[in-house]
């Protein structure tokens, strides 16, 4: 389902960087070479039926690259 984040991201914490990142030679085929960070946080979001609900975000960012790939694992209210 495709959603648009609004406002802020908070409560941000690192899941895994470095070579922990699972699809880290991915990331660096698309996006370029860089320390990748897999993050997650809480964000309100407005979903493609226009529903707005809080949820928890996760994606990946790098350094002079920026967030990349978004994804919305759970709904929080």
């Amino acid at each position: 389902m495709e959603f648009e984040i609004l406002g802020e991201i908070w409560d941000i914490e690192t899941i895994a960087e470095g070579r922990g990142v699972y699809i880290r030679r991915h990331l660096d085929r698309i996006y370029g070479k860089d320390r990748w960070r897999k993050r997650k946080g809480i964000a309100r979001v407005r979903f493609s039926d226009g529903s707005i609900s809080i949820a928890e975000v996760h994606w990946f960012e790098a350094h002079g690259i920026g967030r990349k790939d978004f994804k919305v694992k759970r709904e929080i209210r």
